[in-house]
């Protein structure tokens, strides 16, 4: 299946893939050939795209993925290859994130503290 990853600030993939492991807001996702079409929210944590002969991990913030029986278009909030992914990143990311969970309002206070907690859990994943 056709599968696509594009981020604000550039396209990141375009390939073919057997599987691919999406972090969505309801839970992680495995992905193949002929899957329903669905459109799922995206928490941040690892994109994982198994091709023909390699896999590829990519941290993701968030964002949206589009799933249809022909292949999977991921568009990305932040999104970049494990593999270029530096430790002063996530803790730049993380520093945000706690700002706004301190001042975020008693409605949105378990929101903001699972979006911490979701890029602690990523920065784990990914070994920075």
């Amino acid at each position: 299946m056709q599968f696509d990853l594009v981020s604000p600030e550039r396209r990141l993939a375009s390939m073919d893939a057997v599987t691919v492991m999406i972090p969505g807001t309801e839970g992680d996702m495995a992905v193949m050939a002929d899957h329903a079409p669905t459109i799922s929210t995206l928490r941040p944590g690892l994109l994982k795209v198994e091709g023909t002969g390699e896999t590829q991990d990519y941290i993701v913030t968030g964002g949206f993925a589009e799933i249809g029986a022909a292949g999977v278009t991921v568009l990305a909030e932040m999104a970049v290859p494990v593999s270029e992914a530096k430790a002063d990143m996530m803790d730049g990311l993380l520093d945000a994130a706690r700002a706004k969970a301190a001042d975020a309002t008693a409605e949105a206070k378990d929101v903001a503290d699972k979006y911490v907690a979701d890029l602690e859990a990523l920065k784990t994943a990914a070994g920075l």
